[in-house]
């Protein structure tokens, strides 16, 4: 098991590419099982989530083909309709492929889903449209079971706008029989990404990129390519790791349009945004970083996972910010690690008050969560000393090589192995 040793008060400087965005690749690699041939996924990010994912479509009989940044996958040869809970335990994106195998197939066998260790973070939204399609679903021993002649398109009308909700029905409903609208329904880059990739492989869908989705079921699908979108939550702690150390950083391919509610709330804290052609610069070397009150919300609002990146930064910000979670009541298991580098953080039900301290100390914390991971890494950059990060196998679940890309900025992070747990 790997931890980061962090030498931290190294002001960061200059220019790095943002990679795929994880959760883009999650939902695009199972809907290449809607068509029968090869589909290519460019820009793919090289995480552990991407290989557990890859993993998982092998043992249903899908050949890949993985250089570079570029993913090949190959259904021609599908033979099984499972998804076991070895794999599914890893990662929550697992349960994408119960819409397209349900669709396609007619039968899908799919483990109830793992991933971080926070939150509960019920199914019961998939399920229900793909009930009112006319799936029969079935809960046997941690397992569903879902079988159907042919869905029917019908109005789903979400509670929340959930993602994962929203490209399980998506995708299930381009096969189905008739129309299908989807009320609610999350409108996320992600859910972007996933509907144009559907559309490239014939799907009829309107509405892409709003609340209300339309989809009229065809007969077939034809495998395509599309390029994965750049990954804001990757392109957002970059920009708060410049933040953070009173940096001036370039992200090259980030998105200002996926980004705008983290930019707004950086330029309100004091930082300087300069937005170019194909970048986003940051220049944090002459701010006094103002503490800013922050609520998560669904896009284009505050992204829940820049929570914990947001109060590593307001644990230095002059002032008191209050960050309240709306999405996740639960998401705060970062905090008492902060505290142990000397922030001053309390928690209440689903908000925290962070009250900005003169400077941090470096420590031993230890990951919990992937974007927990994230605030801890961000508040070592900038604290005094030597912090050490364990757990950093959260990390790799979806930041692609995330030291490499500090460390040319000017960031001194050393991946070594350890014992610790």
């Amino acid at each position: 098991m790997d931890k980061f040793v962090i030498t931290g008060g190294k002001k960061l400087n200059g220019k790095v590419a943002v990679s795929g965005a994880k959760n883009a690749s999650l939902a695009l690699m199972p809907a290449a099982l809607l068509a029968r041939g090869k589909s290519r996924l460019y820009n793919t990010p090289r995480l552990n989530d991407v290989f557990t994912m890859i993993k998982l479509l092998s043992q249903m009989g899908i050949e890949s083909r993985f250089e570079d940044d570029q993913l090949e996958l190959n259904t021609v040869d599908i033979k099984y309709y499972e998804a076991p809970y070895e794999l599914v335990k890893k990662m929550r994106a697992s349960i994408y492929v119960l819409g397209p195998l349900l669709s396609r197939y007619g039968y899908a066998k799919v483990s109830l889903p793992g991933g971080c260790a926070w939150g509960p973070r019920p199914i019961n939204l998939h399920l229900m449209a793909l009930q009112k399609m006319g799936a029969q679903i079935e809960l046997e021993q941690g397992y569903i079971i879902a079988k159907t002649k042919r869905l029917n398109g019908a109005k789903i009308s979400f509670d929340i706008p959930s993602v994962g909700a929203t490209g399980n029905t998506l995708m299930a409903a381009t096969l189905a029989k008739g129309t299908t609208v989807i009320n609610n329904a999350a409108c996320e880059p992600e859910i972007t990404n996933l509907a144009n990739f559907l559309i490239k492989m014939g799907a009829k869908i309107f509405g892409v990129g709003t609340t209300i989705l339309e989809i009229e079921g065809v007969d077939e699908l034809s495998p395509s390519e599309i390029n994965t979108i750049s990954d804001r939550i990757e392109a957002g702690t970059l920009l708060i790791a410049a933040a953070i150390t009173k940096g001036l950083v370039e992200l090259v391919g980030a998105n200002e349009y996926h980004l705008y509610s983290v930019l707004s709330k950086l330029e309100e804290s004091g930082v300087k945004v300069i937005i170019n052609k194909d970048s986003i610069q940051v220049d944090a070397t002459d701010a006094e970083i103002k503490s800013v009150d922050v609520s998560t919300a669904v896009f284009p609002g505050f992204p829940t996972d820049m929570q914990a990146q947001w109060i590593a930064l307001m644990s230095l910000a002059n002032g008191t910010a209050n960050v309240t979670d709306t999405i996740y009541f639960d998401r705060f298991n970062h905090v008492p690690e902060l505290v142990r580098l000397g922030a001053n953080i309390v928690v209440n039900d689903n908000s925290a008050r962070v009250v900005g301290v003169k400077k941090l100390i470096g420590a031993k914390v230890m990951s919990t969560d992937l974007r927990a991971s994230a605030s801890l890494v961000l508040a070592g950059l900038a604290a005094e000393g030597i912090t050490e990060v364990l757990r950093v196998y959260h990390l790799d679940r979806g930041y692609q090589k995330i030291e490499e890309k500090l460390n040319s900025l000017g960031a001194d992070i050393q991946r070594v192995q350890s014992s610790e747990y």
